[in-house]
Order: C-alpha cells, then structure tokens, then sequence
C-alpha cells in the first residue's frame, strides 16, 4: 500500500469517476486504474463494484475511505502549517476569542501592535469559548479570549476583565425611552436568550427566578453579536455584552443599562512558552491596554 494508490482511490471516490480523478491528480486514466488494482490486491478485497464501466465503491471501499479521509484531513491541515511556515516564519502570532471580543477589542490591540511591530503578521480566527480552550491547550494557538465559563483545568490563564450587561432594544421601543431597563421590565417580553451555558445568562435567570419574573424566550444564540442582529430583526429584545455592540448603534441598536447589573466576565488563555517571548507578551500587553476602551472592570 502506497501513498499513490491511497490518493488515487481518494481521487476517484471524490469525483466519481475515473476519468475525473485522472484530470485531478494529471495523470492517465490507465494510471488510475492500475493504481486501484495494485491497492485492491494489496488490501485483500474489491474497493468498487465496476458495471457498465462505472466505478461504484463496495461496501469496504466505503469503510476504507472513511479511515482514508480522517487521515487526509490531518495532512491538510499540515500543509496548511507549512504554507503558514513558509509564508510567515515562526514570528507569526495565533489568537483565538469569543465573538463578543474577536470583533471589536482584539482587532484594535492587534491595530496597536502591528504598528509596534509591523513585521509580525497575526492569525485571528473566532470561535465559541469551549473551542478557544482546545486550540490553547492542544497547542494549535498561542493565546485566547474565553468566557468565564470554559474548563479552566490544565490551561494556563488569568483574568481578563468583567463588563455589565446591556439590554439590547429595536428602534422605536417604548423601553428605549427609560435611562435603564429593569429587570421587571422583561416580564412577557419577546426575550432572546444567550446559550444555556453562558454564565452571563445564569447570572440573570437567578434575578429574575427571585423576582418570579418570565420572559418569552423567543430564541437563543451562544453570540451576542447575533443577538443584536435578531433584535434589529424585530424578533425581541435581548441581554448582551455591550463589547459586542461596539458601533452597532449607528444601525439604530438601542443600549440601555440593566438594573440590577449582570457582569460578563472573560479570562485570558496561553500557552506557558508565551512566558518567556517578549514579542508574544507585547500581544498580550496590548489586549489588556485594550479593555480600557471598551470600559472593562476589576480585571487582573
């Protein structure tokens, strides 16, 4: 069994045919065909059913694809390393966050750093906060912004700050008239809700459980970013990190205040060898300086 083979029978099931997996690997269609013999009598048994000069995949061919891809998406994503290596070097800084903060604090530290240091390129990628814990920890990423809800076991990490929530409102409705919303104030309301595991949201269904106040939760979304998207859309109103909200408001968002105060809070994450870079560090420094704009609290 050989590479070879492996690709071209990975060719053909993609594309259906042999022919077609010749033009995609530029080959010959007879190279294809010897190269699904030699595997067939490599591996012990047939990998397509051949009738009327179509290339089905047996039963087996289908299972052995199976193991065949899980491993050809390993070695794209190793081409994908190796293209990051070529292209940027080992200089290049990896940052994974959350949504709330992925698309409006860290572009502005990274803003703040790449003038600092112009020649350091940068990877961003946003994911939710359970998914920025596996790529620190497996060591994919070198650092990330995370909701205080994530594991925090085996990973690195100190606290980032705290925000008070904001209720997020549609033009016109008759709460944007008051300074604040209260939290009797959701009573009934078309509510849309943050995920079930979001600690900002169990923070605010222990107030209103206190206060035997329901809202309808019409919808729910682990983004707050998508919360204040289903609030223009005239779905409900919705708690949101007002980090998120950043400029929203220029498309007619309403922010008020909530009463009593819910805190979002967040941790940074990173690898333990950032300690000792004195380029990653300046990264981190400059997330820290960032959360001065966006008004973070009691962070470490």
């Amino acid at each position: 069994m050989h590479y070879r083979q492996i690709d071209t029978f990975r060719a053909v099931i993609i594309s259906g045919s042999a022919s077609r997996a010749a033009k995609m690997l530029d080959i010959t269609q007879p190279a294809v065909s010897r190269a699904i013999a030699e595997l067939e009598k490599s591996v012990g048994f047939p990998l397509f059913d051949r009738t009327s000069g179509r290339l089905t995949p047996t039963a087996e061919g289908s299972l052995l694809f199976t193991e065949v891809d899980k491993a050809f998406v390993g070695l794209d994503k190793l081409r994908a390393e190796a293209a990051r290596i070529r292209d940027f070097g080992m200089g290049a800084i990896r940052i994974a966050s959350l949504s709330a903060l992925g698309n409006t604090l860290v572009p502005r530290a990274i803003r703040a750093f790449q003038k600092r240091h112009p020649r350091i390129p940068l990877t961003l990628q946003i994911h939710a906060s359970s998914m920025v814990r596996e790529l620190v920890v497996s060591g994919s990423f070198h650092m990330g912004l995370a909701a205080d809800e994530v594991d925090l076991t085996g990973v690195h990490h100190q606290d980032f700050g705290m925000v008070h929530a904001v209720c997020a409102l549609p033009p016109g409705h008759p709460l944007a008239k008051k300074p604040f919303v209260e939290a009797a104030d959701l009573h009934k309301r078309n509510f849309i809700a943050l995920a079930p595991e979001d600690r900002a949201r169990h923070r605010l269904e222990a107030v209103l459980r206190n206060q035997d106040i329901r809202p309808q939760i019409v919808a729910e979304t682990p983004s707050s970013i998508t919360v204040c998207a289903l609030v223009l859309a005239g779905v409900g109103i919705g708690m949101v990190n007002p980090t998120s909200a950043a400029g929203l408001t220029d498309t007619g968002l309403i922010l008020r205040p909530l009463r009593p105060q819910i805190e979002f809070r967040s941790v940074l994450l990173f690898r333990e060898d950032i300690r000792t870079s004195q380029t990653y560090k300046g990264m981190i420094d400059e997330l820290l300086k960032a959360r001065s704009y966006f008004s973070f609290k009691g962070a470490g």
